[in-house]
């Protein structure tokens, strides 16, 4: 049921208990923190609306008429309702902002996070702001985007080669698949690139099912003409990063991995890259949420406009 339009607002109801509190309209607009003639328009803007006079001048300031007293406690009563909402919403706002759940892909979870959840929190103590619990689950983009859908992470971040039905995103970094063997593998030494044919008919070590890894290959395979379906099985399919580093140290066997991933690897020549031009290799790697275009309030949206800004950042340093 809607309210009369005579019903006065909660700040001049602020107005008639200050009143009613300190006996005049000066001392009344001080405790408010208006001036004594918007404290007197108030007033008069009150009686008008109601039809009641509420308080009247007398040589020692105002009092409160007897209708004025009747008002006066239905007032404080509705304030202390007000006061009781307003903390409450407070502590839901605090409660927001002190915890939040991420599901993220793994080379999110274990090359970005890490360095943009330090940063956060070293923002929030040179600033005097409450730091954030976090929890950071790291599996594939498929299971995080599953965790964000079903309400079990606030956040994902994957890296998945499109944003999923259903769910709000946002690019927060761009990452690159290198086609990486062993340094004794023939590929290692093979003067011309490989083929994005010839890739797709190489048994690989891989990621699982459901990896954004894995399908950016698939993706940039059928983005330069090869079918799919036609892939041959992996020769090892694992479910870590770390597991298919290892795997192809060990073996002679390539695989896809992100550059993220092994920059030392490729820097210290304990991998070698191997060319290949006919594939578009280039993904970007994205937040998501459930909700509005913009990220929910509270820890999410601190850690999502932190993110933003460390990026630009480190645009503007290297001109990128």
């Amino acid at each position: 049921m809607a309210l009369s339009s005579r019903m006065p607002d909660l700040v001049e109801f602020e107005v008639l208990l200050a009143i009613a509190e300190t006996g005049s309209l000066g001392a009344a607009a001080k405790k408010v923190g208006l001036t004594q003639q918007a404290v007197s328009a108030r007033l008069a803007s009150v009686e008008a609306r109601i039809g009641v006079q509420l308080a009247v001048r007398t040589p020692r300031g105002s009092q409160l008429t007897p209708a004025g007293v009747v008002v006066t406690e239905w007032a404080r009563q509705l304030l202390d309702v007000a006061h009781h909402v307003d903390a409450g919403l407070a502590s839901l706002r605090s409660d927001a902002r002190s915890h939040i759940k991420i599901s993220a892909s793994q080379t999110v979870a274990e090359q970005l996070l890490p360095r943009w959840l330090m940063s956060l929190r070293a923002a929030a103590a040179r600033h005097g702001t409450p730091v954030p619990e976090l929890t950071l689950t790291a599996t594939n983009s498929s299971h995080a985007v599953a965790d964000v859908t079903d309400g079990a992470a606030d956040v994902g971040f994957i890296e998945s080669p499109s944003a999923p039905a259903g769910l709000r995103s946002k690019v927060v970094a761009s990452d690159e698949l290198v086609v990486v063997v062993a340094p004794d593998h023939e590929w290692a030494r093979r003067p011309r690139p490989v083929s994005a044919a010839k890739l797709a008919q190489t048994p690989l070590i891989s990621r699982e099912t459901g990896s954004g890894t894995r399908d950016s290959l698939i993706a940039a395979l059928r983005q330069s003409g090869c079918d799919p379906t036609h892939l041959v099985p992996p020769v090892l399919e694992l479910s870590s990063a770390a597991a298919v580093r290892a795997a192809v140290l060990s073996s002679q066997a390539p695989a896809v991995m992100s550059r993220l991933t092994i920059a030392d690897d490729l820097a210290f020549g304990r991998l070698r890259e191997v060319s290949t031009p006919e594939l578009d290799l280039r993904r970007q790697l994205r937040a998501i949420w459930v909700g509005g275009r913009t990220p929910p309030a509270g820890a999410v949206r601190d850690l999502l406009g932190h993110i933003h800004g460390m990026q630009r950042l480190q645009r503007n340093t290297t001109g990128a």
